[in-house]
């Protein structure tokens, strides 16, 4: 039983017997009613993470941390006539939270932006729209079946994966809302459709003026999660991202953060301790900075079948053991809140897309920026022409996924300028497990839009939607160890921030994260902010999987997934006992772990293997609202 999730219901007479099913589902569930007195919501949240407010005929309900406050939040809503007036509010509040409403009888259920730490999903029972913000429960409600085609993806492909791959609920009927729109229902008609309220901003600004409105916003996010009292940690990795929150934290309110943590690295080469130590001296006194030894235990790997979370696979189960241990340190070191840099990289280090639109808008900038990466990356002249020539809209590239699933990984030195990192099967698919992948890539082609109207903003989107989708299971990890963890990088107004700076100004070949950098001048010392390296951690996971290997491979002696007809074990025993040329198998195999536990925890082995069928897959349309099914 499930200590957290939440249903939202329509305003009819049905609504009533829905409080009991969840009952059966989520532990000793709350009921926020109408003014019907029928249940509105139904579930558990965390404590002290719920704020209503009633203006007129118009009731709110945020959902999460949010630091508004139920008087503040009605003087927000009084002058709310219909749900879309409600758009401003949703893109301003601070913090990471659902947004709930009901206005003249229709409801709009929004996640938390355009990172999808909080999402929505839905589905269709009789007439009635019913929503939740977890699809294991709205599944488990409903007596929704496993979606084979979707499991099958994941397996193949992993879970990294472009929206809208990225975030398909695995049952069937149950559908996810993007998170840059938001699921309206009529109570009257029972109809329910999606409609887009987040667009990204035009990149015009320039690094110098983008620089004070991303430190305005972080400054924002970060007094949005740190309470007056101590009881903060943050990470302190010796990375920009880590590095800029404590230095933030302890600029925007002093004596709230009560120490900074890291782990150690196995790797000698890796400079992120010196940095660390360096940052953690430079930081206010009274501030401890705690170092958990290299290695383990716990090692990456440790405690295999160990099950992460129900609504979906979880994408870095090698590193499941230890975040739960940092968890009970960080807990019982006096810790409630914990701040991480998680999408500082994907906000600010993105991969140079943006050559696409700057060669065709800034040919010379284009041309230097180019020889730089080059430079960088080896690219082969011939490759690089042939990669910005690509005329492929995104529904081509989806199609050509699809046509080359199981082709070659890319050359090594080959530049990534596609849409999105090419799709390519893990060796222990199964031939039935390929069929079904390949038939929902093909579905995906006739129905994907662009995220932004520049291929280099869409880039930066789909990589902030795939990761968000795993950092919002890091999430819940944390709450059921006792501590709140906060991803700062990734709130709205964050985001806005950074992507309103011209693209090839936010990245460049010679600097490391300019635009992060610009924007602490000031707060973070100057022998840290103009760091060029990064740390790597391969190290620890090649120890790591040495150590635990043995019960990996019994874990897979006897799997879910193969008794689904998705992977072939002797083709995965085969390639985890061979030599390792690079670290593309460990990465495949966490993911694959993922998909394996979560697997034995919600489902029994089917009669039959999955068929291809056709892909469903629910989208949002630009400008008009589309129709839930």
């Amino acid at each position: 039983m499930l200590t957290q999730g939440w249903l939202v219901l329509p305003d009819v007479a049905r609504a009533r017997s829905w409080v009991s099913a969840v009952a059966a589902v989520v532990a000793a569930p709350e009921v926020v009613p109408y003014a019907s007195g029928r249940p509105w919501l139904v579930g558990r949240w965390a404590p002290g993470e719920l704020t209503v407010a009633r203006a007129g005929s118009v009731r709110v309900a945020v959902i999460g941390h949010c630091p508004v406050t139920a008087t503040r939040l009605t003087e927000l809503i009084t002058r709310v006539r219909r749900v879309d007036d409600l758009d401003t509010l949703a893109r301003d509040l601070p913090g990471c939270a659902h947004l709930v409403a009901e206005v003249e009888g229709v409801l709009r259920v929004q996640g938390s932006g355009p990172a999808g730490l909080r999402r929505v999903v839905h589905t269709r029972v009789g007439d009635t729209v019913v929503a939740s913000d977890r699809a294991d429960v709205l599944a488990a409600v409903t007596g929704a079946a496993l979606d084979e085609r979707v499991l099958a993806a994941r397996v193949v492909c992993g879970a990294l994966v472009p929206p809208p791959l990225n975030d398909l609920p695995l049952w069937r009927g149950v559908h996810a809302v993007a998170p840059d729109h938001y699921l309206r229902i009529d109570h009257h008609t029972g109809t329910g459709m999606v409609v887009r309220w987040w667009r990204p901003p035009a990149p015009e600004r320039s690094l110098a003026e983008g620089a004070g409105a991303v430190r305005e916003a972080l400054r924002t996010a970060v007094a949005a999660r740190v309470p007056s009292a101590q009881g903060v940690s943050a990470d302190l990795s010796g990375g920009m991202d880590s590095t800029s929150l404590c230095f933030l934290t302890a600029d925007t309110a002093p004596g709230a953060l009560r120490g900074t943590f890291r782990w150690a690295e196995t790797d000698a080469s890796n400079d992120d301790g010196v940095f660390a130590a360096r940052a953690a001296t430079d930081l206010p006194s009274g501030i401890e900075h705690l170092v958990l030894p290299a290695g383990g235990p716990p090692w990456d790997f440790d405690n295999p079948g160990d099950l992460a979370d129900t609504e979906a696979p979880y994408p870095c189960a090698r590193t499941l053991a230890r975040f739960r241990h940092c968890t009970r340190v960080l807990a019982g070191w006096g810790a409630r809140v914990h701040l991480a840099g998680q999408g500082g990289d994907e906000l600010f280090d993105e991969v140079p897309r943006y050559l696409h639109d700057l060669l065709r808008r800034r040919p010379w900038t284009a041309f230097q920026h180019i020889r730089g990466y080059q430079a960088l990356g080896r690219w082969p002249l011939a490759a690089v022409v042939a990669a910005l020539r690509d005329p492929q809209d995104l529904s081509g590239w989806w199609r050509e996924q699809a046509a080359q699933l199981t082709g070659p990984p890319p050359a090594r030195y080959a530049p990534d300028l596609g849409w999105g990192h090419p799709l390519r099967a893990h060796p222990w698919a199964t031939p039935a497990a390929l069929d079904a992948t390949q038939d929902l890539l093909r579905g995906l082609a006739e129905q994907v839009s662009p995220l932004a109207p520049e291929r280099g903003q869409h880039a930066t989107l789909a990589v902030l939607c795939s990761a968000g989708s795993g950092y919002r299971q890091l999430l819940r990890l944390f709450t059921t160890g006792g501590l709140r963890l906060e991803l700062p990088f990734l709130d709205t107004g964050v985001i806005d921030a950074a992507l309103a700076v011209r693209a090839h100004e936010r990245r460049t070949p010679w600097r490391y994260k300019p635009l992060l950098t610009e924007a602490m001048r000031g707060i973070v010392p100057e022998s840290i902010a103009g760091r060029a390296s990064k740390g790597d951690f391969s190290e620890d996971a090649h120890l790591g999987l040495q150590r635990n290997l043995p019960q990996i491979l019994d874990l897979f002696a006897d799997s879910a997934l193969a008794a689904h007809g998705l992977i072939n074990p002797d083709t995965l025993r085969s390639r985890l006992l061979a030599p390792q040329i690079d670290n593309r198998i460990t990465i495949a195999l966490e993911h694959l772990l993922g998909a394996e536990t979560w697997l034995r925890a919600t489902h029994t082995p089917p009669a039959t293997v999955p068929t291809p069928r056709s892909a469903h897959v629910e989208k949002g349309s630009a400008d008009e609202p589309a129709p839930a099914p």
